[in-house]
């Protein structure tokens, strides 16, 4: 896989981001540009502001000084959510809810329908391709709580898909996940990836998903540290400092330096 993307046009574009939660900074002066077709992946220990960065470039957190842009439009003009998906962490796909793997899945096409207009063709293909692309089809009239944590993990990701966004946001998908459904993982995001998706990763393990990654910013206290070509977990988490640089073949910009899923405005 490539793993330079400079001709892609910006699809985020932060700059000078802040955010403060309950008066307390978690983010500050952070610069940020992922260009299309991007696989970017967001390190940085516990408590850095990954997941903050997130939800504040999915519009969920905003910003208290600096500007957001998604395919070059100001984030307050934005409407086309449909082209942003996000697994956010530590979520059931469950949820206490009876419904079917497939039913949950194909609530990722609300964003692309009518309101009370019946599952189109369409839609009905989306949903067997993301199940397919999860390796869940086999599964799909299951109800999702006879489904592992990992499977669970992997519905979620469907509907997501499901949607059949450009840019995909996931907040640590393979927390507690076992081998086989990280490997599954991995092989979904890859074709996502492969089939041209930006997808913008936080994690604290990279394990089969490691060769999928173009790009590596890692943050702490609240700034990013380092914004340039691929590092393991273990040297972003400071095992070894990674020095601030720039590479040749990222426009990489270094810079000085919780709330539920249920809320996502797609």
């Amino acid at each position: 896989m490539s793993s330079s993307h400079p001709g892609s046009e910006p699809v985020v574009e932060l700059r000078d981001g802040a955010v403060a939660i309950g008066g307390r900074p978690v983010l500050r002066h952070v610069d940020l540009t992922v260009r299309q077709g991007e696989f970017v992946t967001l390190l940085g220990p516990n408590g850095s502001g990954k997941s903050t960065l997130v939800r504040a470039l999915t519009g969920l957190r905003p910003l208290t000084l600096g500007t957001l842009h998604l395919f070059g439009t100001p984030l307050a003009s934005f409407r086309d959510w449909h082209r942003l998906g996000f697994v956010p962490q530590r979520s059931s796909a469950a949820s206490g809810v009876p419904a079917s793997v497939a039913e949950v899945v194909g609530s990722g096409r609300l964003t692309r329908r009518r309101l009370l207009r019946p599952a189109s063709r369409a839609d009905r293909a989306a949903v067997a391709s993301a199940l397919e692309l999860v390796g869940l089809a086999d599964r799909a009239r299951d109800s999702v709580a006879t489904l592992s944590g990992g499977q669970q993990q992997r519905v979620l990701i469907a509907r997501a898909l499901a949607g059949e966004p450009d840019l995909f946001f996931l907040d640590e998908p393979t927390a507690g996940v076992d081998l086989p459904n990280q490997q599954a993982l991995a092989a979904a995001l890859g074709a996502l990836s492969a089939a041209g998706s930006t997808v913008v990763l936080v994690t604290h393990e990279l394990g089969p998903l490691a060769p999928l990654v173009d790009r590596t910013v890692v943050l702490r206290d609240g700034r990013v540290v380092y914004d340039g070509a691929p590092l393991q977990v273990d040297d972003a988490h400071g095992h070894h400092h990674p020095s601030p640089r720039r590479t040749d073949h990222h426009p990489g910009v270094v810079a000085p330096f919780d709330r539920s899923g249920e809320d996502v405005p797609w």
